[in-house]
């Protein structure tokens, strides 16, 4: 029966690693089968399954938990959707369902392939469709306790934590890194007193300078966390920020304090600044004082306590920012900055590409006033499949151009405003 189904021991979905794979004896797999693959020319001859989506979860979550296997039973009705959006518009490529669970859905069904080490890393919670779809822009400030009971590995996780938080900011989302214990340490010295654009460049600059921490002294939270609303606040009247959410996510091994009085001083009673602290290590002596400062500011509290908690438990905070949209019912349509898709060739090598997501939200009443996000539902368009929807007229006597940057190619118009900037990253 349905309710059977819905038992972790007794459902079964198509993974995408481990279709079509067999053990010693030559049978098939948990999680595997027979999965029929064809190629097919408008995918680059890329074997795939025209009539079934596919299941790819990280390597580092459990396949068979069951919030993954609830959410891979209700989501399979997609693969209807999936179909008939394929019949209707034969146009349309890759179509998939990014759960915020985890897990991601894949039309048409296609197989995955591990890298030399068995593993993929590729989570679509940290995909820049995802985060547009999911969160509002942010200005976030991150703050890193480096006073000396975080040597070793405290701080080899706190590292970590930071890296993982960049990985959820996208181009829409401002941010500097703050290290501190009797004195402020600017990550960036030369980026001291603002916030710069999340894009790639940035982000990758800031975890190069991660390496050169070290733990020593005593950490003086109060200082930090004085500057960093004072860094929101300025650079929120600049109007160069989002202009939206803001945040300051905390890591550190524990707060002797609640500091209240800075709250009170800074951030109540509007509470526009949310606090996330992420507590690094075992010990929870700690952990009162955090919690508090997370539910005193519209935040969230988490304890990663190895790295292998860290991934999952930084995801944590998206679900947070993502509740006012819920609860508005904000389906906002949001289109990424174009990429180049490597998978996909049109003869002329790898295709430009942009996506369309939107959030996906649970419509039960007795959830609507909680704000659950399920997911974000997207698809792949072709830049040149938007050129040949735009007038020839409006083009322009001499069309559109690319422009080669440092950073990958732009694409203007003949009055040189960028209109799609290009990145070489995929989906």
């Amino acid at each position: 029966c349905s309710r059977c189904r819905l038992c972790p021991c007794v459902y079964e979905y198509f993974n995408a690693v481990l279709i079509n794979e067999v053990d010693e004896e030559g049978n098939s797999v948990e999680l595997g089968g027979e999965f029929i693959l064809q190629p097919n020319d408008h995918f680059n001859n890329l074997s795939v399954n025209l009539s079934l989506s596919v299941v790819q979860v990280p390597t580092n979550m459990y396949n068979k938990d069951s919030a993954i296997v609830n959410g891979v039973y209700w989501s399979e009705a997609l693969n209807k959707v999936f179909v008939d959006n394929f019949e209707r518009d034969p146009s349309l490529i890759w179509q998939y369902f990014g759960s915020a669970k985890g897990f991601f859905r894949q039309y048409p069904g296609i197989k995955w392939k591990p890298d030399e080490h068995g593993v993929i890393a590729f989570d679509c919670r940290n995909r820049k469709w995802y985060i547009q779809a999911a969160t509002s822009p942010k200005d976030v400030v991150i703050l890193v306790d480096v006073s000396g009971s975080m040597k070793g590995l405290r701080l080899t996780i706190a590292r970590q934590t930071v890296s993982s938080i960049l990985d959820t900011l996208g181009d829409d989302d401002f941010f500097n890194i703050i290290a501190y214990n009797e004195e402020l340490h600017y990550v960036e010295p030369c980026l001291n007193g603002t916030l710069v654009q999340a894009d790639v460049t940035n982000k990758d600059h800031f975890r190069e300078h991660l390496d050169k921490l070290f733990a020593q002294g005593i950490g003086m939270l109060d200082i930090a966390l004085t500057e960093a609303f004072n860094l929101l606040s300025d650079f929120n009247e600049t109007g160069r920020g989002s202009e939206c959410s803001q945040a300051i996510m905390l890591v550190t091994d524990g707060a002797v304090d609640t500091y209240d009085a800075i709250f009170a001083k800074y951030n109540w009673p509007e509470r526009k600044v949310r606090i996330f602290p992420y507590l690094i290590g075992r010990e929870s002596a700690f952990a009162d004082n955090l919690k508090w400062m997370a539910c005193a500011n519209k935040g969230y509290f988490t304890q990663i306590s190895t790295l292998a908690d860290v991934q999952e438990n930084v995801m944590e905070y998206l679900h947070v920012l993502s509740r006012p949209k819920v609860i508005d019912r904000e389906h906002d349509t949001v289109w990424t900055e174009a990429y180049i898709d490597s998978t996909l060739e049109d003869g002329q090598g790898p295709v430009l590409m942009t996506t369309v997501a939107m959030p996906v939200f649970s419509t039960k009443n007795e959830t609507r006033n909680r704000g659950i996000l399920l997911g974000v539902v997207g698809t792949d368009v072709p830049v040149s499949e938007l050129l040949k929807t735009i007038p020839k007229y409006k083009l322009g006597i001499h069309g559109y151009a690319f422009a080669i940057t440092n950073n990958g190619y732009i694409l203007t118009h003949p009055d040189l405003r960028p209109l799609v900037s290009v990145t070489s990253s995929t989906i």
